[in-house]
């Protein structure tokens, strides 16, 4: 298995948007539809995802404006274990968490969940990147396949 960020470009899960006018609704909806479209995810499974950040707000949403939507392991929809990316240019606004912090995001990393090993893989490839400041700044500077993998290449995670 590669890194995770070589099986979404393998595995064409991924999307770019300009994020214009787009709510944090329809950002879920859209980094879902590369896990909808080869079957990883039913096609409602973004509601889910909706209605857990309307319960417990913008859990989803970390530091330097990345989000990562996902919602109960096992949850109704998720038919396989998988990572969806998007990149919205506009900064998606996620309105404010408990402490009134404003929570914003434009690289979204959308999780499917059904085998608990793959995805603690997954997590943990992912925390390697949320750490890695250069890597994000470039996936969030990506308008290509192409361009996420030479993020990757350009700005290397440590390896373990």
């Amino acid at each position: 298995m590669g890194t995770v960020l070589q099986d979404i470009v393998e595995k064409k899960h991924y999307k770019f948007i300009d994020g214009e006018g787009v709510t944090w609704q329809e950002a879920i909806r859209l980094s879902a539809l590369s896990l909808v479209a080869d079957g990883t995810v039913s096609e409602d499974f973004y509601k889910q995802i909706i209605a857990c950040v309307e319960k417990y707000g913008p859990y989803i949403v970390f530091e330097h404006n990345i989000a990562m939507p996902h919602t109960q392991e096992n949850a109704d929809g998720a038919l396989k274990t998988g990572v969806g990316f998007m990149v919205s240019k506009k900064l998606i606004d996620f309105g404010t968490d408990e402490d009134g912090e404003e929570k914003k995001a434009n690289v979204f990393f959308t999780l499917s969940t059904t085998n608990p090993d793959e995805h603690l893989q997954n997590i943990s490839q992912l925390s390697e990147i949320f750490m890695n400041d250069e890597l994000i700044d470039a996936l969030a500077a990506a308008e290509t396949p192409e361009d996420i993998l030479k993020a990757e290449k350009d700005f290397p995670c440590e390896e373990e």
